[in-house]
């Protein structure tokens, strides 16, 4: 089976160029959805990486794309209060006719972002737990009944409109690389979105994740593997490209983010070997940033979508 071709909106790159407008990125996913992506992503932070908020920005792609798949790439829900954060994605839901995808996860341990959970008044020690909680209230409160809730938020007899236009609400894919976090994902939410790192990691890792659903009791068919990777298309092979970005993005060397992050610089048939190596690996939706010309190579690789299937 072809696997589905997912496009990250530039919002983190647009601030560190001083361009924060939207209509251009509005215009991008527009010709993104115009050569066949299959789904739009925006990326979540507050102040360790600034960039729009993503949710806004999807509810404005959503009335201004249609039919494309949206999602986050990845958002951080133990940031916000869920039930306010169910209100918003319900709304999204809604504008999008159930075409929003919750990508999320409980961020890195590094020193800006146990900032950025200070500055949002969030304890960053108990995330895991805050946000497994927090999908759950989001989940009772998508029923459309009354919820009564007493544990970290406090409801009584709550009762929220709207709910999602998809029944039961958006699918959760989470972001996890270590044991405890895939099994997590395979257990209680819908999908597994990692960051990479290697094809052969990754492939060990989404037997984990296959294993771990079935021992739950759970289909592994009914979720979904997805994969967050990052590419650069150049006629010269170079790979320079790749690691000026992540320096600049990250403030960090190249060589400690890739050997986390996946990523390829090459020519065109180098970056497809390099997604193929995830699809073979059981990845079956790709999400793509784009280092470079991201139109000339949403082009490219939609073109050749065929070729990533071996």
């Amino acid at each position: 089976m072809t696997p589905e071709l997912g496009y990250l909106l530039p919002t983190r790159e647009s601030i560190m160029r001083g361009s924060p407008a939207v209509g251009p990125m509005l215009d991008a996913a527009k010709r993104a959805g115009d050569l066949g992506v299959d789904s739009i992503w925006v990326g979540d932070s507050l102040l360790a990486r600034p960039r729009h908020d993503p949710l806004t920005l999807l509810a404005a792609v959503a009335a201004a794309v249609p039919a494309v798949r949206l999602g986050t790439a990845v958002l951080l829900p133990a940031l916000r209060n869920p039930v306010v954060l169910a209100q918003q994605l319900a709304t999204i839901d809604q504008i999008s006719e159930g075409r929003l995808i919750i990508g999320a996860g409980i961020a890195g341990d590094v020193p800006a972002i146990r900032a950025e959970f200070a500055a949002a008044g969030v304890p960053f020690e108990g995330r895991v737990g805050r946000m497994m909680e927090g999908f759950r209230l989001c989940q009772a409160l998508w029923s459309g009944e009354s919820v009564t809730w007493d544990r970290r938020w406090q409801l009584a007899d709550a009762v929220l409109a709207p709910v999602p236009h998809r029944p039961g609400g958006p699918p959760i894919w989470l972001a996890a690389g270590v044991a405890d976090g895939i099994e997590r994902a395979a257990r209680h939410y819908d999908g597994w979105f990692p960051i990479g790192p290697d094809a052969e990691t990754f492939g060990r890792r989404h037997k984990m994740f296959v294993d771990a659903a079935r021992d739950a009791g759970r289909d592994p068919a009914q979720q979904t593997t997805a994969v967050y990777l990052t590419v650069a298309v150049s006629d010269d092979g170079d790979e320079a490209a790749i690691n000026a970005y992540l320096e600049d993005y990250y403030n960090a060397p190249a060589s400690a983010m890739r050997k986390v992050q996946a990523c390829k610089g090459g020519d065109l048939s180098q970056v497809l070997a390099f997604l193929r190596s995830y699809v073979d690996a059981g990845a079956q939706h790709l999400v793509i940033r784009i280092v470079g010309d991201h139109e000339h190579t949403l082009e490219l690789l939609c073109a050749h979508r065929d070729e990533l299937v071996s």
